[in-house]
């Protein structure tokens, strides 16, 4: 009961994230005096519908999107004499640019709001934490995955135990354990020295590291090295503030999620393969792309431990990850329609430069055919994404 209730809870907030971000877009164009004919939540066939003042508001059955339909938002958008002097076009090219990034902004301001809140009652992340890779536990290597192994791994045969912190690999510093499993796994077959910190004391340790055969969330077979250890607790890793202090700790904290969206973003395109032959029986990689049925499922898994912290940090990830997102200059994303803008600018300064008058709204027509391809690879990917989350879903536990 308590996964499907935060499957249900995880479904709503995607539809109030979705529903916040067409709010900004709706607040910013009225601030600005223009005309807002709609405000739906969701595609496909409506549920419900009602009219206040010249807006419908309305809910449709598929809640996977939603749209705020501005009088005049482009040349191609035709409006009546009525509506003409509240057109979106004709206004200033800084007010169509605030109402462009009023749902970026109002999904920044969600995310921000859930960092503090999480910050101050169940605590962050530790940015400061020390990483160093300290070994949990030490035991035998998989050669094969589908079977079981016994006995002592390289690791422990060569002295390492528990509590042992790892510096460096061949004379490379280590930060992290993630960083320490992937030098490991450049090394199959080979001997490497650790360099190994045991309470005061440290020694070099040579270590026979053992080649396994793994296959990649892209469905490829590789050859990788492992050595038998598992990563210990690290210390202070979540980190609680007083309303006070939360202030800078959620800056600081959000910067950091910003680089790490931006980066998501970046490797996307190159994620999509693995997708596909995750729908095919592939291993899916942890940190593949995820629908809104994959994430609603992994916040029943957090629902179901108690783990709401958890489940409020995704909610904060996916918004932030929908603002950024927005923000890549291709149409039909809002980031589309501010290079636009941006460019009907700085070709006016130009025309103006030479005497010659502004040119009026950009000609959407000769972007119609670039809108439409990306919604159909938008659509093609959302669509290969959503099979691979019903028939090979990432799991956290």
């Amino acid at each position: 009961m308590s996964y499907l209730l935060g499957v249900v809870l995880f479904a709503v907030g995607i539809a109030l994230t979705i529903g916040l971000h067409e709010l900004g877009h709706m607040q910013v164009a009225r601030w600005c005096g223009m005309r807002v004919r709609r405000f739906f939540i969701g595609f496909g066939p409506t549920v419900f519908q009602v009219t206040k003042g010249h807006t419908v508001y309305g809910l449709k059955a598929v809640p996977l999107g939603g749209f705020c339909d501005i009088a005049g938002m482009t040349a191609l958008d035709e409006v009546t004499p009525e509506e003409r002097p509240y057109a979106m076009v004709d206004r200033p090219w800084w007010q169509r640019i605030a109402v462009l990034l009023g749902g970026v902004t109002m999904n920044i301001l969600v995310t921000l709001i859930v960092l503090y809140g999480v910050a101050v009652s169940s605590g962050l992340p530790n940015l400061h934490a020390d990483y160093t890779p300290e070994i949990g536990q030490t035991g035998c290597v998989k050669v094969d995955p589908n079977q079981q192994c016994s006995g002592d791994g390289p690791a422990a045969a060569a002295g390492i135990k528990p509590g042992d912190r790892i510096l460096a690999v061949d004379g490379q510093p280590v930060a992290s354990f993630m960083q320490l499993r992937e030098e490991l796994a450049k090394r199959p077959g080979q001997t490497v020295t650790l360099q190994v910190e045991r309470g005061s004391e440290r020694s070099d340790v040579r270590v026979d590291v053992t080649s396994v055969t793994r296959t990649t969330a892209e469905g490829k077979e590789v050859t990788v090295g492992m050595i038998g250890v598992g990563a210990a607790p690290i210390k202070d890793a979540i980190k609680k503030y007083d309303p006070v202090s939360a202030i800078p700790a959620t800056g600081e904290f959000f910067g950091n999620m910003v680089q790490a969206t931006w980066q998501g973003l970046a490797s996307f395109p190159a994620k999509i393969p693995g997708v596909v032959a995750s729908i095919f029986g592939h291993t899916r990689d942890e940190e593949s792309p995820m629908s809104v049925v994959g994430a609603s499922r992994i916040g029943g898994e957090m629902a179901e431990r108690s783990q709401w912290a958890m489940f409020m940090m995704m909610l904060a990830s996916l918004n932030l990850f929908l603002a950024l997102f927005n923000l890549i200059p291709l149409p039909p994303l809002d980031g589309g329609h501010i290079a636009v803008v941006v460019w009907e600018k700085i070709r006016d300064f130009f025309r103006k430069r030479r005497g010659l008058p502004p040119a009026g709204p950009a000609d959407y027509e000769k972007l119609m055919p670039l809108t439409y391809a990306m919604s159909a690879l938008l659509l093609s990917v959302g669509v290969l994404v959503i099979i691979a989350d019903v028939v090979n879903p990432i799991r956290l536990f």
